[in-house]
């Protein structure tokens, strides 16, 4: 696990800076500042109005005696994506965006219910003090 998050924290940035480095050589510098910081208001608003979408559903679903799971789910969904598009760069925001958006956010839900039930199968999933 240490060297998949060593390798993810020296390849990102990597990544990030040489697509900026690149958006910089086909649109100009200030037209890719911009655009990232276009993005990252614009996601910001995103994250805020999906995120209480997402929290008044689950306390619907609260109030109604049902157990929120999949919205539970949506939320950290909205809290990733909301992260992701605070960082620069362009395949952060992109991946952030499309958790945001409740049409792709489905992919990303089935996604954590297959790595959840992986862990629980093999007995490494834990909730609670580490």
């Amino acid at each position: 696990m240490n060297k998949w998050l060593f390798i993810v924290i020296i390849a990102v940035p990597v990544v990030e800076l040489l697509g900026i480095i690149q958006m910089g050589h086909w649109l100009g510098g200030w037209t890719t500042f911009l655009l990232l910081v276009l993005m990252a208001v614009a996601g910001a608003y995103l994250a805020r109005a999906e995120g209480r979408k997402v929290w008044v559903e689950a306390q619907r679903q609260m109030q109604a005696g049902q157990i929120p799971g999949l919205k539970l789910l949506d939320g950290i969904c909205v809290l990733a994506g909301g992260f992701l598009l605070m960082f620069p760069g362009f395949l952060s925001d992109i991946v952030g965006i499309t958790l945001l958006i409740p049409v792709t956010r489905p992919f990303y839900r089935v996604l954590m219910l297959q790595w959840i039930e992986k862990r629980m199968r093999n007995g490494s999933f834990r909730i609670g003090r580490f």
